[in-house]
């Protein structure tokens, strides 16, 4: 059965870094891309960039350009987030999942890890 695992999340003081793991275990669907997602206590799950399966392209919302970086490596069925100068806006609960790349958007199609927690004090 197929999941996905996040880690690497934790506490950190503002303009902190972190690095966030997603491993694919057991996939055999096709997807177009990896997307990174968050969400904070009482808003919605916000998407925060994505990585192109092919070729690797990426691609972030505007609130974390500069900050985020996604990496992957294939053989290991593992995608990263790279964070940097984290600020306090940034916490929230980190999510992976898979999709298909729509007008270059990576449109989740309904398979999520647990998470991992990311809380950035001031």
């Amino acid at each position: 059965q197929s999941h996905l695992v996040e880690s690497g999340g934790g506490s950190v003081q503002a303009g902190g870094s972190l690095r966030l793991s997603c491993r694919a275990f057991g996939v055999t669907y096709h997807y177009d891309c990896m997307g990174w997602h968050r969400q904070a206590p009482g808003k919605e799950r916000e998407r925060v960039g994505h990585i192109n399966k092919g070729d690797s392209t990426t691609s972030y919302v505007d609130s974390v350009k500069g900050r985020f970086t996604i990496s992957q490596e294939p053989d290991k069925n593992t995608v990263y987030l790279q964070m940097d100068s984290l600020k306090p806006e940034d916490t929230a609960m980190y999510y992976c999942a898979p999709g298909d790349l729509i007008d270059g958007k990576c449109l989740a199609f309904g398979y999520w890890g647990r998470g991992t927690q990311v809380t950035v004090s001031s």
